[in-house]
C-alpha cells in the first residue's frame, strides 16, 4: 500500500527558499512546480517551466529553489516497497522534469490528498492510496497520449491557457462558440480537441469548475446559498443547487452543515 506521510496544496513561498537534501528525504516525493524554479539534476541546473513535475527516488538528491514570484507548488512525501516496479511498468521516470500536461487535475488530486489527511476518515489510507495510484496512472497515460500525438501537443499550450482563463474565472458565463471563436476554430473542432487533451468536454469541466469552487465557499466563507450561486456563474439558484445535489448527493446547506471549517 502506498502510505502518504505529509503534503501540500497551492504552497507558496517568498524568494530565497530552497529545498536541499543531498541523500534525498528518505522516501519518494513529488512535486509539481507551477512557477518556474531551478532545479539541480545529474550535478547540473535546470530551469524549470511552469508546470513540470518531478518525481524524486527515496534516496535521490532533493535540490530546488526559487527564480519566480510567487513560487507555488503542490508536494507530497509517500512511501511503498512497489513504487520502483510501478514507475517502471508505467513508464515514469524518477528524478526527470516532465512537463504536466494538466496541471489542473495533478493539483485536484494533491488537494483530495491533503482533505483526507485532514478529515482522517476510517478509509484514509485506502482512499490515499487509490488517489496517488489514479494521479500515477493518469500521468502515465497523458504521457502517452499528448506526447506521441504531435497534432494534439502543437496545440497543447494554447488549450492550458484557455483553461486557465476559465477555471481562475467561475462566475463568468461561457459559451462553445465564444470559447472556439478564441482559438480560431471550428465549435466541433474545438470540443473534439478539448476532450481529447483533458479527457472531459468543455461544458462538464466548467461545471466541475463551479462545483469546486463552491465546496471551497461552503466549506470556507459565510456567503448564503443565493450568493454563492451568483460567485459561482449560475444566475438560477435553484439550477444550481439542483446540479450541486447532482454531483455531490448533498444539497448546499447539508455539505456546509457536515465539511464547514470551525474557524467560520
Amino acid at each position: 500500500m502506498i502510505q502518504i506521510k505529509r503534503c501540500g496544496y497551492n504552497i507558496t513561498h517568498e524568494n530565497g527558499f530552497t529545498v536541499d537534501r543531498p541523500d534525498g528525504s528518505g522516501d519518494f516525493l513529488f512535486v509539481l512546480f507551477r512557477s518556474k524554479m531551478a532545479v539541480e539534476l545529474q550535478g547540473k541546473t535546470v530551469i524549470t517551466e511552469q508546470n513540470s513535475y518531478i518525481l524524486y527516488g527515496r534516496n535521490s538528491k532533493q535540490y530546488y529553489k526559487v527564480i519566480e514570484q510567487p513560487m507555488v507548488h503542490d508536494w507530497f512525501h509517500f512511501d511503498s516497497d512497489e513504487m520502483d516496479e510501478l514507475c517502471r511498468q508505467l513508464g515514469l521516470p524518477l528524478d526527470a522534469i516532465i512537463t504536466a500536461h494538466d496541471p489542473f487535475y495533478i493539483s485536484r488530486k494533491v488537494n483530495e490528498l491533503q482533505t483526507e489527511h485532514i478529515h482522517n476518515g476510517p478509509y484514509k489510507r485506502e482512499i490515499m492510496d487509490a488517489t496517488v495510484r489514479c494521479l500515477l496512472m493518469k500521468l502515465s497515460e497523458m504521457r502517452t497520449r499528448i506526447d506521441s500525438n504531435h497534432y494534439i501537443s502543437k496545440h497543447y499550450d494554447q488549450f492550458i491557457n484557455l483553461r486557465n482563463v476559465i477555471y481562475n474565472s467561475p462566475s463568468v458565463s461561457y459559451s462553445i462558440d465564444e470559447l472556439a471563436t478564441s482559438m480560431n476554430m471550428s465549435r466541433s473542432h474545438f470540443q473534439q480537441l478539448y476532450k481529447e487533451i483533458f479527457g472531459v468536454s468543455v461544458m462538464n469541466d466548467i461545471i466541475r469548475n463551479r462545483l469546486e469552487f463552491a465546496l471551497h465557499l461552503l466549506e470556507n466563507s459565510v456567503h448564503d446559498i443565493k450568493t454563492i450561486a451568483e460567485l459561482c456563474g449560475y444566475d438560477n439558484e435553484v439550477h444550481f443547487m439542483r446540479q450541486f445535489k447532482k454531483s455531490v448527493h448533498l444539497t448546499p446547506t447539508q455539505y456546509r452543515r457536515k465539511y464547514r471549517s470551525p474557524a467560520n
